[in-house]
């Protein structure tokens, strides 16, 4: 008797396992950046002082792991929109020599309401080497408005596209 209760007990827990959703979206606010997303997970937040545009700034981020992919956003006000556009090519190019890219590749269709078009909001996909060089493929994006910069990135080792797009998609500056 005692066995098939066990057996029982098992087989509940391995079906309510299998019925938990990989991603739990979430919407998210953001208030010190203006902004709203939603996020596949409970996410960390935190601070930390990043050089870009010729002086260091504070970098707000936001991000969680879910369905063994980062989901991240950061944001950095650059007191200056005149920035805008040589400080997202800079981080651009951080994003892509942290992550070792041997290739990346613009993509188009990410704009968000309420961003700039100048600079242009920019998406890109990328192959590339962890720190420890198994691969990684990521898909980032960039946008501005006014002086302040965004940065929304996915890394996995194989990236779920739509898992991505309704991360992007969820991205709303208030």
């Amino acid at each position: 008797m005692l066995r098939y209760v066990v057996l029982l007990l098992v087989g509940i827990t391995l079906l309510v396992n299998a019925c938990s959703p990989v991603y739990n979206w979430r919407e998210v606010s953001l208030s010190e950046a203006g902004l709203k997303l939603l996020l596949p997970c409970k996410p960390d937040q935190g601070h930390r002082t990043m050089s870009l545009a010729g002086q260091a700034l504070e970098m707000q981020m936001a991000g969680c792991e879910a369905d063994s992919a980062l989901f991240a956003i950061a944001h950095v006000d650059l007191g200056d929109s005149g920035k805008t556009e040589a400080a997202m090519k800079q981080w651009k190019t951080v994003m892509l020599g942290n992550m070792q890219a041997q290739e990346s590749v613009q993509l188009s269709g990410f704009m968000t309401q309420g961003a700039s078009t100048q600079p242009q909001p920019l998406r890109l996909a990328a192959q590339g080497r962890r720190q420890d060089g198994s691969a990684v493929a990521a898909q980032g994006v960039w946008f501005a408005r006014g002086a302040h910069l965004y940065h929304a990135v996915v890394y996995a080792d194989k990236l779920n596209q739509e898992a991505v797009d309704t991360f992007f998609s969820g991205i709303e500056l208030q």
